[in-house]
């Protein structure tokens, strides 16, 4: 047989080739393929016997590409570039106006896929969003100022957007005595993110003082951040210069955090949609940081990558 007959490429193949290069590793990829782990090796071994080469090299914290890899790369990635084009080509554009309810946690990175990518994609589409505190947005669906948000807890009949890890966070250089009370810098807007950290402590008896409040995340991760006191952040608002408080704080174990997505029931099926399929590719996208360092290393990767190709 030969090398042409043996080629028998499809755009599954290339799919998931390229989801695991950009994200190095088999787990990741098939979470944003919405695969399981074994189909997508799969796919892999099927486009590495078709080609006659290998692709990757495993180790023990992800796959690395290749020299053979590396030359695949930037044509899989044209292709499927070329074929996400042919489609569109064909594809009735998206008109209208719809508004998207976000949490005001959520980052730029959030932000700049969804909204900046999603315009590029849809460009006769007006695009309004409100970003703020996830509570208020099931009454702003029924009120009709919003006809898609991401809202806290689960949706009866519908599957979670994601659950969100949440963590006791200070500044890197953070020092505090671990048998004073601890300063604590609290979200103040009336919600469970104002109750939860004073809830917790009083649990376990742990004394803490109020050092700072806002009704903001964004000036919460500036007082945590200038080392001014501790707080509680949902995984994806940590930043460069945070860190996971350590076990000598004798901090309580906190719970993590289920989003849904909700639609309203007179929104566009068709534009709501399309924004519900760009925010899950997103969060997938985007997955939980370790530290913050990992997600700066992370979003240097994907840059490069972007580069590249």
């Amino acid at each position: 047989m030969t090398k042409i007959e043996r080629l028998s490429l499809n755009t599954d193949l290339l799919k998931a080739f390229v989801a695991i290069a950009e994200q190095g590793h088999l787990t990741l990829a098939a979470d944003r393929l919405n695969r399981t782990q074994s189909a997508v090796s799969v796919q892999l071994r099927k486009l590495e016997t078709a080609l006659g080469v290998k692709l990757f090299e495993r180790h023990a914290k992800g796959m690395t590409l290749t020299t053979d890899g590396e030359k695949l790369l930037p044509v899989a990635q044209s292709i499927l570039s070329d074929l996400h084009h042919a489609q569109s080509l064909f594809e009735q554009p998206l008109r209208g106006k719809v508004r998207v309810g976000i949490p005001d946690h959520y980052d730029d990175v959030i932000f700049e896929r969804v909204l900046s990518e999603f315009g590029k994609s849809y460009p006769m589409l007006d695009v309004f969003v409100r970003s703020g505190c996830s509570s208020g947005f099931p009454a702003a669906i029924d009120s009709g100022q919003l006809d898609i948000a991401v809202v806290p807890g689960p949706v009866d009949g519908e599957e979670p957007l994601e659950t969100e890890p949440t963590h006791w966070v200070e500044a890197d250089t953070f020092y505090c005595d671990p048998d004073t009370p601890v300063p604590l810098a609290l979200l103040d807007r009336g919600c469970w993110w104002s109750q939860m950290p004073i809830g917790h402590l009083a649990k376990v008896q742990r004394a803490y003082n109020v050092a700072f409040k806002s009704e903001s995340f964004s000036n919460l991760r500036c007082a945590i951040r200038a080392g001014l006191a501790v707080g509680v952040l949902p995984a994806r608002a940590m930043q460069e210069g945070m860190r996971i408080c350590p076990a000598e704080r004798r901090l309580p174990e906190l719970p993590a955090v289920t989003r849904s997505l909700i639609v309203a029931d007179d929104a566009p099926a068709d534009i709501t949609a399309a924004i519900a399929s760009a925010l899950k590719e997103c969060l997938q996208l985007t997955a939980f940081p370790s530290s913050a360092s990992t997600r700066n290393q992370r979003r240097q990767n994907r840059s490069s990558q972007s580069v590249a190709s």
